[in-house]
């Protein structure tokens, strides 16, 4: 082979499922990802959680570059409050389950918890805000990105 297979754009089979309201994200736990304990260092439960998240959106049709190109707009994490219950290990496949709890003028209030089969790992509260990729100023979500997102609200 000389060069990679010719996917259409919209096919990508990592980019999890969105179910009943929720997305599932596929993650698998490798050595880069662990500590010197051989758990999950702290902090790669934030990088799975934004993954899952850009992933999620681009399901929906929100591609973050094209948010950026031609409405000016970028997501930018505000607030992220973890709670941790149980390790993850190499080897581990994860599924990251997010939620959207809350979609306000400017922000989105998501849940995202962490899980290995019926083990729940972490939960994450993540306040995501639109902002003006000038100034970096609070704005309104727009319009066409609202539209693909307010059926997904959680009830």
């Amino acid at each position: 082979m000389t060069s990679a297979p010719d996917f259409p754009e919209e096919f990508c089979p990592f980019s999890g499922v969105w179910q009943n309201g929720a997305h599932y994200f596929p993650v698998r736990v490798n050595w880069e990802n662990t500590d010197a304990a051989g758990i999950v260092y702290h902090s790669n439960y934030l990088n799975y959680a934004e993954r899952a998240r850009t992933e999620g959106l681009r399901l929906l049709g929100v591609s973050q570059t094209a948010a950026i190109e031609e409405l000016g707009v970028a997501f930018a994490v505000a607030r992220a409050e973890i709670d941790y219950f149980r390790p993850g290990r190499l080897d581990d496949l994860l599924i990251v389950e997010t939620t959207i709890a809350r979609l306000g003028g400017s922000i989105m209030d998501m849940e995202q918890t962490i899980w290995r089969q019926d083990e729940r790992l972490a939960t994450i509260m993540v306040r995501v805000a639109c902002v003006t990729v000038e100034g970096m100023k609070a704005t309104r979500i727009p319009p066409p990105l609202r539209a693909l997102m307010k059926d997904l609200v959680s009830a």
